[in-house]
């Protein structure tokens, strides 16, 4: 694994988890009744962002040091993941 495909892993894995945490625990001025002139119902009144990017990181880090670890040990390459023998080996 390169450091770029590092690099590109954490991201995807922390972006996924981002959108999946961002609508967790949000509280939108339509559920509190505080919707004024102006302002949607539907737009979150405390959504804590800095803190949801926080835990996000760190799960993010928690799922990503394992897999990097897997993958360098040579346990799992791309040819054990191509179901369909579309890669040659001997094309490398």
């Amino acid at each position: 694994m390169t450091i770029t495909g590092a690099i590109v892993l954490f991201a995807v894995i922390w972006f996924m988890a981002l959108l999946i945490a961002l609508p967790l625990g949000l509280r939108t001025h339509g559920d509190e009744g505080t919707a004024g002139e102006g302002n949607p119902a539907s737009s979150p009144v405390n959504a804590r962002v800095r803190r949801k990017m926080l835990w996000v990181t760190v799960l993010s880090v928690v799922i990503w040091v394992p897999l990097v670890a897997l993958i360098l040990s040579g346990l799992i390459s791309v040819e054990d993941l191509d179901f369909w023998r579309s890669i040659r080996p001997d094309a490398y």
